[in-house]
């Protein structure tokens, strides 16, 4: 689970990237599972959550590299987004209602 932060101007720019280039990316790493954006609004900026689901961690290590903990945050993303978080966290799927 990741975030970022866009102002209202940039939001869009944000989605289309996400929705492109990083679900295109996503769709090629052995292991991915799925993925989920969360848009909101938080104060004046807009927070995304991302949710990305893999098969194993070793599957997380081939999209994020040797430090799974480190963000994954293209330059694309860093025009769009204000600030976001450096760091993801991870979590086991404990209940899936889907």
């Amino acid at each position: 689970m990741w975030r970022g932060w866009a102002s209202a101007a940039t939001a869009d720019d944000y989605q289309r990237h996400y929705e492109s280039e990083v679900a295109e990316h996503l769709r090629q790493v052995p292991g991915f599972r799925g993925a989920r954006l969360l848009r909101g609004a938080d104060g004046e900026e807009v927070l995304f959550t991302s949710i990305v689901v893999f098969a194993s961690m070793d599957d997380v290590r081939g999209f994020a590299g040797d430090d799974p903990g480190r963000a994954v945050v293209e330059e694309t993303a860093r025009r769009a987004l204000t600030r976001w978080d450096e760091r993801v966290t991870h979590h086991d799927v404990a209940v899936d209602l889907g």
